[in-house]
């Protein structure tokens, strides 16, 4: 991180020794020896504090943490949405092939297992549905471009907004397709196994 780098060149500047930039800010001189170390980081107060003792805005006292910090941020929110990913993929091939079998199998009790799975599996869709809104991406190209930690330049993101109104109606065709499928399946074994 630059504010170790930071520090050390304004109290070099300054002319003042660890221990003595330590007493300006009430903390101890292995505080100031761990910043400058990159061991710790300090709280808002204390950088606060350095601004004022250096006399630099905090921008300049933490310029390039913030881009870093920021990039980490990013690498949780991309941690979160894979895993979702990876949860919800095989929730929906359960939502999917299991309400037949568990009807056939359970009666009732079926519907009541289907119904808790579906709702798990919409749990994480929603999640999922958040974090591309946050991030603003809808169509596949975005998702990967998302997934691989890389942004599409303001050409590529037209050209894939101008995709997204088709996507969604495909997108709710399928679903319904998928859906009729299922209930006319559904019915059929239902017929079949006189419930």
């Amino acid at each position: 991180m630059e504010l170790a780098n930071q520090i050390k060149k304004y109290r070099t500047i300054m002319n003042l020794s660890q221990e003595e930039l330590a007493e300006k800010i009430y903390v101890t001189r292995q505080t100031i020896s761990n910043w400058e170390n990159n061991k710790s980081y300090p709280d808002i107060h204390s950088l606060l504090l350095l601004s004022s003792i250096f006399n630099i805005s905090l921008d300049q006292l933490v310029k390039g943490d913030v881009k870093i910090m920021q990039e980490e941020i990013n690498k949780e929110e991309l941690r979160k949405f894979n895993q979702y990913g990876v949860i919800l993929t095989p929730l929906l091939i359960l939502v999917t092939v299991s309400p037949v079998p568990l009807v056939v199998f359970l009666g009732y009790y079926g519907l009541i297992a289907f119904g808790i799975l579906f709702v798990v599996a919409m749990y994480f869709a929603i999640k999922i549905e958040k974090y591309k809104k946050n991030n603003n991406i809808q169509t596949y190209r975005e998702i990967m471009a998302f997934v691989e930690g890389k942004r599409l330049d303001e050409i590529e993101k037209a050209k894939e907004y101008e995709k997204r109104p088709y996507q969604k109606v495909l997108s709710a065709l399928i679903g319904g397709i998928v859906a009729f499928l299922i209930s006319v399946m559904f019915m059929w074994l239902l017929e079949r196994f006189g419930f």
